[in-house]
């Protein structure tokens, strides 16, 4: 009877596809991590001097109607 080796390429190959598969899993299951340094903060939203900012015009009225289904 003679002794046979499985083939050190297919048994490479396939240890290769499982650590693949292994980090790709890690990779899927770790949380998102962002830099901090990437993180920038939105500035300060103050009033304007004059009293401007927001009011319901007539052409603002207009559009609310546009979209009304």
């Amino acid at each position: 009877m003679q002794n046979r080796q499985p083939n050190s390429s297919r048994r490479s190959f396939f240890s290769g596809a499982a650590t693949v598969g292994a980090a790709a899993a890690a990779v899927v299951a770790l949380p998102h991590v962002v830099p901090s340094d990437a993180v920038v903060p939105e500035p300060a939203r103050v009033a304007p001097e004059k009293g401007g900012g927001y009011h319901l015009s007539a052409h603002v009225k207009q559009y609310y109607k546009t979209t009304q289904l």
